[in-house]
């Protein structure tokens, strides 16, 4: 795969792609968008967390017909939306 940009060296990052998955495209966006930024040991434990429902996926793009839960509060989830996607978080925390 041949990005427009490389990212410089220097600066910790990761990729990662994956294809024909079984999963929502709309569940993974939301679970890549909020664990964008955080630590590798962090966001690990926010999707363990999210496996055993002790955190929810608070849904900030795709919300119509999501319901409105306490915990979403959390993490100011817009309109206290948010989900327990556990089958999209095992593959997102396999990538």
């Amino acid at each position: 795969v041949r990005y427009s940009v490389e990212p410089d060296a220097a600066v910790p990052h990761s990729k990662s792609r994956g294809s024909h998955l079984r999963v929502h495209f709309k569940h993974c966006r939301e679970i890549a968008h909020h664990i964008k930024g955080l630590e590798v040991a962090k966001a690990d434990k926010f999707m363990q967390d999210v496996l055993d429902m002790k955190s929810i996926v608070p849904f900030t793009k795709y919300t119509g017909g999501i319901g409105r839960k306490a915990m979403a509060k959390q993490h100011n989830a817009p309109g206290s939306k948010g989900r327990w996607p556990v089958k999209a978080t095992a593959v997102v925390k396999d990538l």
